[in-house]
């Protein structure tokens, strides 16, 4: 093997692993430690040690456990630096982990106890999800700040003072008893159905870490209700994010191009994930506690009635994000109950819906806004402020197959 060739291996299987365990990873190392920073620092820094390291000698036979122990030794490292001279209980602690595992080859999956750890009561409730999405999931601060609408520097800032905080606190790292889980339950929650929206925006597949983040969100989803099998808004999640990857495959048509809900193919959607997000949002509708996620799954199955009947039910969409709206006050839902308005009151009156919030700051980047905008405006005969609005939605989208839609549809005008 070449020089060369040992240097694309070991990317690539570093790549790999960090789309696959980075969450187990840090978890495993900040069970230890309770210094959430100090794990990820020492886990970048043994990616960057294995980088240096496979090329020349191999990529080992179970990379995360190499990178573990490289891991841990860096948080040795750090640890005598900073207690030379003072009390080094924690630091012989940390030795022994180190020697009592050093061979381990199985790693133990604690993200869902780092997801809770997170989420303490201690941390402010804001940054309780994009926190779970940094050190859980991965997510870097600007694909965070983009979900939640918010500057990059601004959610760094408070990402950096949560991680302080658990340190400097002392949070035990664990799943909380049941009697503290349910306070705990909306920001993991929220963080799942963020990871799942990330990878649910590749439609294709071509993105594998976007791709492995859809099926990686339903796994912890599964995860959170096999721990509270009695709680609505968990089954409501799956139910939600079950309904809308059965539609994946639809999403695309031969040629690459995006196909909107509207006009997809039926027949394309996966019966057996329906069926089964159905009789979990059947299970949470008999616990009699309405939700966000449960409203949101029924959204998506009355889009899923069209299966059956041919059409959609535009009134019971209308009224489903009615409550939505009342429940979350969140621009996004506006955006969509606008278009369920547009569909049983006529462009118009979904375009006054949708004035209600021009002037809100957080859409003045948020590609669905303009993209939506556009629509109602054309249908509404108003071509010159329909043309604006498209081009601010082109300007703002990354994916290629859904600039080419708006593209043609902004050619239409004419």
């Amino acid at each position: 093997m070449d020089i060369g060739e040992g240097d694309g291996r070991a990317r690539e299987t570093a790549e790999s692993v960090a789309r696959r365990s980075y969450g187990k990873l840090v978890a495993f190392l900040a069970a230890r430690t309770r210094d959430v920073a100090g794990a990820e620092d020492a886990l970048s820094e043994a990616f960057a040690s294995a980088l240096a390291h496979w090329p020349a000698n191999g990529v080992p036979d179970n990379p995360e456990a190499w990178l573990l122990t490289a891991a841990r030794r860096k948080s040795i490292d750090t640890a005598r630096k900073r207690r030379r001279g003072e009390d080094a209980s924690d630091h012989m602690k940390l030795m022994a982990d180190e020697l009592a595992s050093a061979n381990d080859n199985e790693i133990p999956d604690d993200r869902l106890a780092l997801m809770f750890t997170c989420a303490h009561p201690a941390i402010d409730a804001a940054i309780r999800a994009p926190l779970i999405l940094q050190t859980v999931l991965g997510f870097d601060a600007a694909t965070i700040a983009s979900a939640f609408l918010v500057a990059p520097s601004s959610m760094s800032q408070r990402l950096v003072r949560a991680k302080t905080k658990i340190r400097e606190a002392h949070i035990p790292f664990r799943v909380p008893e049941r009697a503290d889980l349910r306070e705990r339950l909306d920001a993991v929650l929220e963080a799942i159905y963020a990871a799942y929206s990330e990878g649910w925006s590749d439609p294709a597949g071509a993105d594998l870490r976007r791709r492995n983040l859809a099926e990686e969100a339903i796994w912890l989803g599964r995860l959170v209700v096999s721990l509270l099998p009695d709680e609505p808004e968990a089954l409501g999640l799956i139910a939600l994010m079950l309904h809308a990857e059965a539609r994946r495959e639809a999403r695309r048509n031969a040629l690459g191009d995006f196909v909107p809900l509207s006009e997809q193919d039926p027949s394309r959607w996966n019966t057996a994930m329906i069926e089964e997000a159905e009789q979990s949002l059947h299970r949470a509708s008999t616990m009699h506690a309405i939700g966000r996620y449960q409203l949101e799954a029924a959204v998506q199955s009355a889009h899923a009635v069209r299966r059956l009947t041919g059409r959609t039910d535009w009134v019971a969409i209308e009224r489903l994000y009615e409550a939505l709206w009342n429940i979350t006050q969140s621009p996004v839902v506006a955006i969509n109950r606008a278009v369920a308005i547009a569909e049983t009151m006529g462009a118009t009156a979904g375009l006054s819906a949708l004035d209600e919030f021009v002037t809100d700051s957080r859409l003045a980047g948020y590609q669905p806004y303009w993209a939506t905008r556009a629509e109602l405006l054309a249908r509404a005969g108003n071509v010159s402020e329909a043309d604006a609005a498209f081009e601010r939605a082109i300007g703002l989208e990354s994916d290629s197959a859904i600039r080419r839609f708006l593209q043609k549809r902004r050619a239409n005008l004419a």
